[in-house]
C-alpha cells in the first residue's frame, strides 16, 4: 500500500487524536472549576463582615472632600461661621423642647426661653450692623443661595410661635409670663387640686365642693377670651379641665346668664298675644262710642221742626 493511497487515512487519524486530547483537557479544566465552586461556601453578610478574608472596598474620603474647598473670598468668615454654629445649637434646643410639650400643649409656657435665645441669635445674623472686621453675615448666611435654609428654619418656628399666640402669655423680653397668665394658672391649679382631692370618692361630693373653684376659672377664661389675652397653652388647659368636669366627673351647674335669656325669650313669645289682645279691647271701646242717645234725640227734634215749617 503506497503512502499516497493511505494519506487520507493518516489525516483523519491525526484529526481524531488531536480532538480527543483537546477534549480531555477541556473536560479536566471544567471539572476542576466545578470542584472549586462546590467547595466554596455561601457566606451571609454578617459572616462576610467577620471573615478575615473579606475586605470591603473603602472609598477614600479625600476624593469626596476635595470639592468642599473654595477660595477664601467665597467662603464665610470665622465670625459668621460661629454665628451659624450657635444658631444650629439653639435651634436644636428649641425643637427638643417643643416635642415633649406637644401633648398636653405647653409650647409657650415651657419653651419661651429657648425661643427667645434662638430669636436673639437670628437677629444678630440678620442685622445690618457690622461685626468684627466690618463684616455683615446677613447676605452670606441668608441670601447667598436659592434655598435660604437659615431663613426658612426661622420662618417655620416663627410661624409656629405666632399661630400659638404665645405673645399673649409671654413678656416681650422673654423673661417670664404675663400677670394674667400667672393668675390663670394659679386659679387653674386650685381647681385641679380640688379634683384630685375628691376624685377617688363620690363624684357628687366633687361637683359640690369644687363648684366654686371651677366657676372661678371658667369665668376667668371667658374674660381672657374676650380680651384676647390667652395663648394655646391656656386654651388647651381649659378644654381639658372642662372635659374632666363634664365628661369624666359628670358635673354641671346652671349658668347665670341663661336667666335673662329665658326672660327675654318668654317676653318675645307672649308679645304677639298681648298685642292682639290689646287691639281687640281697643276696638270694642270704639264701637261703644259710635252711638249716643242725645245725638239721636236731637236728630228727631230737627226733623219735627222741618215738618212744621213746611
Amino acid at each position: 500500500m503506497s503512502l499516497a493511497k493511505n494519506s487520507p487515512f493518516f489525516v483523519w487519524s491525526l484529526i481524531y487524536i488531536c480532538t480527543f486530547v483537546s477534549g480531555d483537557g477541556t473536560n479536566a479544566t471544567i471539572s476542576e472549576a466545578a470542584d472549586k465552586v462546590k467547595v466554596m461556601p455561601t457566606l451571609s453578610p454578617a459572616a462576610m463582615a467577620n471573615s478575615p478574608d473579606f475586605k470591603p472596598v473603602v472609598v477614600p474620603l479625600l476624593s469626596l472632600n476635595l470639592l468642599s474647598t473654595f477660595p477664601e473670598d467665597l467662603e464665610i468668615n470665622e465670625y459668621c461661621s460661629d454665628l451659624l454654629h450657635i444658631f444650629g445649637q439653639r435651634y436644636v434646643a428649641y425643637v427638643n423642647c417643643l416635642v415633649p410639650a406637644a401633648r398636653p400643649v405647653k409650647v409657650c409656657l415651657n419653651c419661651f426661653s429657648s425661643y427667645g435665645s434662638l430669636l436673639s441669635i437670628y437677629n444678630n445674623i440678620s442685622s445690618d450692623q457690622m461685626g468684627p472686621g466690618n463684616v455683615s453675615c446677613r447676605d452670606s448666611l441668608l441670601r447667598s443661595d436659592r434655598l435660604m435654609l437659615v431663613f426658612q428654619l426661622h420662618s417655620n418656628v416663627k410661624d409656629l410661635w405666632t399661630r400659638s399666640n404665645c405673645n399673649n402669655c409671654i413678656n416681650k423680653d422673654f423673661q417670664g409670663l404675663t400677670n394674667d397668665t400667672v393668675y390663670f394658672m394659679s386659679t387653674l391649679n386650685q381647681t385641679l387640686t380640688c379634683f384630685e382631692k375628691y376624685q377617688q370618692g363620690n363624684h357628687t361630693e366633687l361637683c359640690k365642693n369644687c363648684k366654686s373653684t371651677y366657676k372661678n376659672v371658667n369665668e376667668l377664661y371667658g374674660r381672657m377670651e374676650m380680651n384676647n389675652t390667652m395663648c394655646i397653652d391656656i386654651e388647651d388647659a381649659m378644654n381639658m379641665t372642662r372635659k374632666l368636669w363634664s365628661k369624666n366627673f359628670n358635673c354641671s351647674f346652671p349658668r347665670e346668664e341663661t336667666v335673662p335669656v329665658i326672660a327675654v325669650s318668654s317676653f318675645m313669645l307672649f308679645l304677639p298675644i298681648i298685642f292682639y289682645l290689646s287691639s281687640f279691647l281697643h276696638s270694642e271701646q270704639k264701637k261703644r262710642k259710635l252711638i249716643h242717645p242725645k245725638r239721636a234725640k236731637s236728630y228727631t227734634t230737627l226733623m219735627n221742626i222741618q215738618d212744621k215749617q213746611s
